[in-house]
């Protein structure tokens, strides 16, 4: 590994090479070089770092330390001496980088070592460091201890002057600190009846005339509160400011204090008035401060208000959410429940073939109701933990509204509704947008018409393009309007809230979880769109949509799809499935050999790659591949498939079998060299159309 380092600086000679790791392996201070990246392999270290471990050599070392930097630095140390180091490659990229840590040798001895270090970035290794260190276990132990005891002194030498300094100057820096946040600051004899004014505001200097400023106690105390008192809070500071009063209080604690209001014209104002005693503790002579309190009170009082919002707001979701679970449990169980029992009579049923094929429809359609409610709450996750990306792709919007009403076919049909699509007012059907999320949000406007129109009514649906001045943009609206029970005033600010619904499942008898629109609109945001909603009790409903896309070529109108011949599918050839699940390997496996294919299975990424490697040309006609596997997962394969050499296994088509199912994850599997990403569960006929497709 030393030589190959060294190989990797440039020194191409063996012997150059042997003696330079001779020459370092002599260095009396310990050397040791890190890959930056993954686990931070250590590549190289010196006889001197290992003897610092108490090792005899370096399998030891490893053995000890796991071969990793992380390994070799004691954890309560990793993640800060981590951060140093990246922070001072940040700052300088010529210099060393010091740290300190502690290590845990070989007989348990845990040592400190004075790290210098550097990163340099190699273009056969990659980005590594190259680090110096030295035990300075005594040294650094000795600074601590010396720091500690010098901190002790301080602290004595710090608490005997801060003792001094209050006994000797109390009176000064009580004055002095009120004259820093006061805008009225007095000294009051209450023996002799006299207040000596040190600070004054506006109002309180027109009650003095003299100068420096002086007068009687009392009649300074009647006057300021007849004239800048607010009424209601005259007795308090009446009683506040009455000497007898003042004495008492202070006797019994050395400060008191109290906020009361004061009028600056037509506003009102809280002030805080704090009386100090001094001159020996007897009561007769004090410091009185006022200061402006009407940021503090006010916010405080906004606080108080916001915090009762806050409360209203908690408790009220709190409630929608008891509401959400109560219905989720509902909603969960109902299909769960369809599930099990026609799973138990077709059981009974083996033998009567028309029997047990309908109550197989009846969990195939069971199943998909649940599918459909557990993708909508990660759906939720997903937009709120911000891990939605939007595509920008060529698409067309008359398509898409078309595949959502055969989508919602056999509801429609079902209730005997009419629901009438009209793209006429396209000028560019042709946009750059996210088709799966524009799909996504007219399935939800359109499901959300049929789900509450009664049987015989009607659903209209127009894909809009309205006139932009701007070359090269466009803004088109998606309106989606029934003439189903409507939207009770009420709740139509809340349709859009998660959690939130406006009827329980059970009392209105519409299935769902009111998670549709909220996910839509999350949808709508995210291409910078916006959604308004009119209703009416009784009326019905229109959703409108307007949405931002760039328009693909000239203006034109679409060409009639072009009817093809389906080919069959290519049964009797051979297919790779690769999946670590055992369970979801048998169902993959029987599915495809029941419809006559030759199917063989691998456990992990590099199973599947190896087999591929020593397969004979044409012998694999496809590769479905599972996506997170241990050992090599399917991404991974999919690379590594793709740098084959014979170049027909090379390009062989692979299909993404994955749990994984959102936006992000298909994106990452097409990148890896993938052809398809088709989620799971298993949809066989799609996954027959896409294999004859590929194929």
């Amino acid at each position: 590994m030393a030589e190959k380092l060294l190989a990797g600086a440039g020194m191409d000679g063996k012997d150059t090479a042997q003696q330079v790791i001779k020459l370092l392996d002599q260095m009396p201070g310990g050397f040791f070089v890190y890959r930056a990246d993954g686990n931070e392999e250590i590549l190289y270290a010196n006889i001197a770092m290992l003897r610092i471990f108490g090792c005899d050599d370096f399998d030891e070392f490893r053995a000890l330390t796991g071969g990793t930097f992380q390994g070799m630095v004691h954890p309560d140390d990793l993640e800060e001496v981590e951060k140093s180091i990246f922070e001072q490659i940040a700052q300088s990229q010529f210099d060393l980088d010091y740290v300190e840590y502690r290590v845990v040798r070989k007989d348990g001895a845990v040592r400190w070592l004075e790290d210098h270090g550097h990163f340099i970035r190699s273009v056969s290794l990659g980005e590594i460091f190259y680090v110096f260190v030295a035990d300075a276990t005594e040294k650094i132990e000795q600074q601590r201890e010396e720091r500690a005891a010098l901190q002790l002194d301080n602290d004595r030498k710090l608490r005997c002057i801060a003792e001094y300094h209050r006994e000797s100057s109390r009176r000064r820096e009580l004055i002095e600190g009120l004259s820093i946040d006061y805008e009225s600051i007095f000294y009051a004899d209450l023996d002799t009846d006299s207040i000596h004014a040190y600070r004054l505001s506006r109002q309180a200097g027109e009650l003095f005339v003299n100068d420096p400023p002086s007068r009687d106690y009392s009649g300074f105390v009647q006057e300021y509160i007849e004239r800048w008192v607010h009424p209601e809070d005259r007795g308090l500071i009446t009683d506040t400011l009455n000497p007898a009063g003042i004495r008492q209080r202070l006797a019994g604690h050395p400060l008191l204090h109290v906020n009361y209001r004061l009028l600056r014209g037509l506003r009102t104002e809280y002030l805080q008035l704090r009386i100090v005693g001094v001159g020996g503790g007897q009561g007769s002579q004090v410091v009185i401060g006022a200061r402006s309190v009407d940021e503090e009170i006010r916010s405080a009082l906004e606080q108080k208000e916001f915090l009762a919002d806050a409360l209203s707001q908690a408790r009220s979701a709190v409630a929608a959410k008891n509401a959400f679970l109560s219905n989720m449990s509902h909603d969960m169980r109902t299909p769960l429940n369809a599930i099990k029992g026609f799973t138990e009579l077709a059981k009974r049923s083996t033998d009567e073939p028309g029997r047990l094929g309908r109550y197989l429809e009846m969990i195939e359609v069971s199943s998909g109701q649940l599918l459909r409610l557990i993708s909508n709450v990660l759906e939720i996750a997903r937009i709120e933990s911000g891990g939605e990306l939007v595509a920008q792709e060529p698409c067309s919007l008359g398509e898409i509204a078309g595949k959502v009403r055969t989508a919602l076919f056999p509801q429609i049909a079902s209730k005997n509704l009419v629901m009438a699509v009209d793209a006429s007012g396209l000028h560019h059907p042709m946009v750059y947008g996210d088709a799966h999320k524009l799909e996504e949000i007219l399935f939800h406007l359109c499901s959300n018409a049929v789900k509450y129109t009664g049987p015989g009514g009607h659903v209209w649906v127009r894909v809009l393009e309205l006139e932009v001045p701007v070359p090269g943009l466009g803004c088109y609206q998606l309106v989606v309007e029934d003439d189903g029970i409507g939207i009770s005033r009420g709740f139509l600010g809340h349709i859009f809230e998660f959690f939130a619904r406006e009827n329980n499942t059970t009392i209105s008898g519409v299935h769902g979880t009111g998670l549709g629109l909220p996910i839509m609109k999350s949808l709508v945001e995210m291409m910078n769109g916006t959604i308004d909603v009119e209703s009416e009790p009784g009326k019905g409903s229109r959703f409108t949509v307007t949405l931002p896309l760039r328009p693909k070529g000239d203006a034109q109108r679409e060409k009639p799809p072009v009817r093809t011949v389906e080919k069959p599918y290519h049964r009797k050839r051979k297919l790779l499935v690769v999946d670590d699940n055992e369970l979801n390997l048998e169902i993959a496996v029987e599915l495809l050999q029941e419809t006559g294919f030759e199917v063989e299975s691998a456990r992990d990424g590099s199973v599947a790659v190896e087999r591929l490697r020593r397969a004979a040309p044409g012998e694999f006609a496809l590769v479905l591949m599972d996506i997170q596997m241990p050992v090599m997962d399917g991404c991974s394969a999919a690379r590594e498939i793709r740098a084959l050499d014979d170049p027909a296994i090379a390009s062989i088509p692979i299909i993404a079998l994955s749990a994984n199912a959102f936006e992000e994850d298909k994106r990452m599997a097409i990148e890896s060299g993938m052809n398809l990403h088709l989620a799971k569960p298993l949809d066989i006929d799609t996954l027959l159309e896409q294999i004859d497709r590929l194929t």
